[in-house]
């Protein structure tokens, strides 16, 4: 327990550097790196964690199915040229929402809970569709987004799995430091 703590406590305060300026975003290598930034990291291992927390059996595939069906939605969107403003802003806010989702847990209603999964999904994917370069290959670099970020769930879903019987106090801490840490993305961009 005290590991996981640790690491998500250096996760928190790893250097906040965004995932989206300055990188490839051409390649299915470039599509495989591209969820390893820490905004990107913490939102899809929290969407695993919340929905081992929260749904039940087998419905804790609704939360990746869910992120993952509204992540292509958004990055098909960013590649026809829609544009929002402040979709690096709510990718930060995303990880805060989503440390809150851990904090409340059960006392979310799961519909709720996937409706605003969906919704960070979305400002994801157009922030993934938007940074592609005219004449790279959409469909190799979303193999690789879509690939790494179903692994990312899948280590939240785990790792919500053997923390599942966890005292309250360990869920809230979880949820609080993911919770600043979207917060301390939010103030540096």
């Amino acid at each position: 327990m005290k590991r996981i703590l640790t690491a998500t406590a250096l996760l928190g305060t790893a250097t906040l550097a965004l995932a989206h300026p300055g990188h490839g975003a051409e390649t299915l290598a470039d599509g495989l790196a591209h969820p390893f930034g820490p905004d990107h990291l913490l939102a899809m291992v929290a969407v695993g964690l919340w929905s081992a927390a929260a749904l039940p059996g087998a419905r804790r595939w609704l939360g990746p199915l869910t992120f993952l069906a509204a992540m292509s939605v958004g990055a098909l969107l960013g590649v026809a040229g829609v544009v929002l403003p402040g979709v690096e802003a709510g990718i930060a806010l995303s990880v805060a929402l989503f440390g809150a989702m851990l904090v409340m847990g059960t006392r979310l209603n799961a519909g709720a809970g996937l409706g605003l999964i969906a919704c960070a999904a979305l400002l994801h994917g157009l922030a993934h569709g938007a940074e592609l370069p005219a004449g790279a290959s959409f469909a190799a670099y979303a193999a690789g987004f879509l690939a790494t970020t179903s692994a990312l769930h899948l280590a939240g879903l785990g790792l919500g799995q053997a923390l599942r019987r966890a005292r309250t106090v360990v869920w809230q801490l979880l949820g609080g430091g993911l919770g600043l840490a979207g917060l301390l993305m939010l103030v540096r961009i």
